[in-house]
């Protein structure tokens, strides 16, 4: 049996195809999703019982180590985790330390987007021990073709070194074409021009983004912008100025557009940040078929302070704000974060009437806004709670003990007539100081 745990627009297809080559398939999401022909399960516990491979697509470190650590109860010796998530080789070693001995763990990201995920048509990069490596190599399979990058960690090193090539090249693609505009060249013949040099096959891919406006999502720029932030090095200068564009793109309502949508955001935005008329950007259209996204920045960075000092963080790797407030602020060493309440990206009520579902969801909503600035619960200096039922602390109590797991910071709980959307039970804020450095 085959656990699959994350069903985003990457992890559902990779999961239809395993049913489809005729493996038995339990899967679970943060926000419960059915894929036809596998049986679903309420928690990762649950999924990965009596599973032989553990298959994880996820959103970032943060939901990476959150996932697993649930997980972790259910999983026995013998299983195989294969980590297919972009989150790089340092927190592909962290993850070692919260499975049980005798499960092993593939590190096996893929080069590929939505429409290689459905076709079995995906690059698997896969890195761990050459017994690992064999016992799941048949099931990677499935996904297409698979290349042995080396031992722990080499597949997740090798995602990273690839796309600090890709994702600045289509950045600087995007700078060349509003600078063709900018100058008077015409777009179309500079692009046939490039299509003839060593960046054809690139300039092809994105001659229709160009020409036509942003595919709809099929990479999300909002993830682009978290791979360049966990590719940062003393080297990477060209993977730091592309991270600097995607943060002004995320920060301007970008975030889940496909990453064509650098090309409209550059082309508004000019060298400096405004658009034509000097006024700041306003958020485009996402991709089609997707929710308008306003969002800031993931892993690489944040919207530049104001007048203030005062810098406002709308991490692409949770919901997105309805626009009239901002996931968090940072002030000196201090990291605001708002209320978190149980919304999923359709703005639907998680585990209505399901304090611990509620309070899950939240607590892991905090913990990615916490992870986007460097910090884990263990920075939190206080933390208020509201609840509609104070009858239901237990509940919420047992939940939160899972997340706090040190000494616990200030705290206040308070209960409240009603929260901003009927069916919800519970809104948590935090204060969190940042490490040095952040």
């Amino acid at each position: 049996m085959i656990s699959f745990l994350g069903l985003g627009r990457m992890g559902a297809p990779m999961a239809r195809r395993l049913v489809a080559a005729g493996y038995t398939v339990t899967t679970w999401n943060r926000t419960p999703r059915a894929v036809e022909g596998a049986a679903a399960a309420a928690s990762p516990a649950e999924a990965v019982a009596g599973a032989e491979l553990v298959v994880t697509m996820l959103a970032d470190p943060a939901a990476a180590r959150r996932v697993l650590a649930d997980a972790a109860p259910g999983l026995r010796p013998g299983t195989v985790v294969a980590e297919m998530s972009t989150i790089g080789p340092e927190a592909v070693a962290g993850l070692r330390d919260l499975l049980p001995p005798g499960v092993g763990l593939v590190d096996a990201p893929v080069l590929g987007s939505v429409g290689p995920a459905a076709d079995g048509t995906l690059v698997v990069l896969a890195g761990g021990l050459p017994g690992d490596l064999a016992r799941c190599r048949k099931a990677l399979e499935v996904f297409g073709r698979v290349l042995e990058a080396g031992g722990p960690g080499a597949g997740a090193a090798m995602k990273l070194a690839v796309m600090s090539a890709l994702v600045p090249a289509q950045v600087l693609l995007a700078e060349t074409v509003a600078y063709a505009e900018a100058t008077g060249v015409d777009t179309a013949a500079l692009l046939d021009v490039l299509g003839g040099t060593p960046l054809g096959p690139l300039v092809e891919r994105v001659r229709p983004a160009v020409e036509s406006g942003p595919y709809g999502t099929r990479y999300a720029l909002g993830l682009a912008a978290k791979d360049m932030g966990l590719a940062a090095h003393g080297t990477q200068t060209l993977v730091a100025a592309a991270g600097a564009r995607l943060a002004g793109a995320v920060a301007a309502g970008l975030g889940g557009a496909d990453l064509t949508a650098i090309f409209t955001h550059v082309a508004a935005t000019g060298p400096t940040g405004a658009d034509r008329t000097g006024e700041p950007c306003q958020a485009g259209q996402a991709g089609q078929g997707e929710t308008r996204d306003i969002r800031g920045i993931g892993d690489t960075g944040e919207g530049g302070p104001g007048r203030t000092g005062v810098t406002r963080l709308n991490p692409a790797t949770v919901p997105a704000t309805n626009g009239l407030y901002s996931h968090a602020t940072r002030a000196a060493d201090l990291l605001f974060v708002s209320g978190q309440v149980a919304l999923d990206e359709e703005g639907r009520v998680v585990g209505e009437g399901d304090m611990t579902r509620q309070s899950e969801y939240v607590m892991d909503l905090l913990s990615r806004v916490l992870a986007d600035q460097g910090c884990t619960f263990d920075d939190v200096t206080h933390i208020r709670s509201h609840l509609t039922d104070m009858s239901l602390l237990r509940e919420y109590g047992a939940v939160r003990e899972r997340f706090i797991t040190g000494e616990p910071p200030a705290s206040t709980t308070v209960e409240v007539s009603r929260l901003f959307r009927p069916g919800l039970l519970i809104e948590v804020e935090v204060i969190a100081a940042l490490p040095a450095g952040r």
